[in-house]
């Protein structure tokens, strides 16, 4: 297990991270080391999509491999020590190779369509994978059904996720879209009414946390609890992924933490930035500390600053 035993947050019986990307599952992985199986992650299904015939969750395998210590921490996704000779023979008989499936994630993409061919809905089976690789937290992908992020650039058009960032890597931005369903999957908005405290990742709000808080019901629910976030933005710069060029394209602003904090909308009761990057805001609670995860330590202190920042909230 890769979660510590007790601590000091005991207190928090139940925490929910809405997280999506390589930095949200860094945080994630600090929280489960302090929480273990009190932790549930609402991950982000936004950048799903079908490669190859096979159903694709980034975001979803994201997690459960850092979750699982299977992940390749320098990449910050897929697994670690992985191969490519799939895709390598995939581009020798002309096929598409854009998008980087190892070899043994293709085990997990295979186990996934198949169960999703069969009916069962995504949590379930993201559950049972989990379970299969011993991870003890809850991981539930946002929703059931499909409901894609689709991206509007300012000279390609419209692009799905995948296609605009990893294909494209990421051309200017005019507008953000989500389409499909607007259901939450079974049990999301249950665990976030019985959340403790519910913390939003240090992702990007436009293609990460947005398509989660856009469902049904989902703003409400989390504008009911606690919520502490963190800082995608540190220095006026992304720490990773193209969050600070799309501030500047989609709301015209200078990409800052106060930027991100304006973009959720009243949905925090506090946020944690970096050292030097604290602004003041009406109602909401700004805290600095060390905000970039450079090692597994750095992952725990972080989570651990958010927790406590988390408890001053509970009265």
């Amino acid at each position: 297990m890769n979660a510590a035993g007790p601590t000091e947050f005991d207190h928090l019986r139940r925490v929910v991270v809405l997280t999506g990307g390589v930095g949200g599952a860094r945080l994630v992985d600090g929280l489960y080391r302090l929480l273990g199986s009190r932790l549930t992650c609402i991950v982000n299904t936004g950048d799903d999509f079908e490669h190859w015939g096979l159903w694709i969750s980034p975001d979803v395998d994201t997690v459960m491999y850092t979750l699982a210590g299977l992940s390749d921490r320098a990449r910050g996704w897929g697994l670690a020590d992985e191969t490519f000779a799939a895709r390598d023979m995939m581009a020798r008989f002309g096929g598409e190779s854009w998008f980087n499936l190892g070899d043994r994630d293709l085990a997990t993409h295979l186990a996934r369509t198949e169960r999703l061919r069969r009916g069962e809905p995504l949590s379930s089976v993201t559950a049972e994978l989990c379970a299969a690789l011993g991870v003890e937290a809850t991981v539930l992908p946002m929703a059931d059904r499909p409901r894609a992020t689709f991206v509007t650039t300012r000279d390609l058009g419209v692009l799905p996720f995948q296609r605009w960032l990893v294909q494209q890597r990421a051309p200017a931005v005019e507008s953000i879209a989500y389409e499909g369903t607007t259901e939450p999957a079974a049990g999301v908005i249950a665990a976030i009414e019985l959340a403790d405290l519910v913390v939003l990742a240090p992702s990007n709000p436009y293609v990460s946390i947005e398509p989660i808080t856009t469902l049904t019901g989902a703003s409400e629910a989390v504008a009911a609890r606690p919520v502490v976030g963190v800082s995608p933005i540190v220095g006026g710069r992304a720490v990773k992924g193209p969050l600070a060029a799309m501030l500047g394209e989609v709301d015209g602003v200078t990409p800052s933490a106060a930027a991100v904090a304006a973009r959720y909308d009243g949905l925090l009761d506090a946020f944690v930035v970096e050292h030097g990057d604290a602004f003041n805001a009406p109602d909401l609670a700004v805290h600095e500390a060390a905000t970039v995860m450079k090692k597994a330590s750095d992952r725990v202190e972080l989570a651990r600053t958010v927790l406590a920042v988390g408890s001053t909230l509970l009265g």
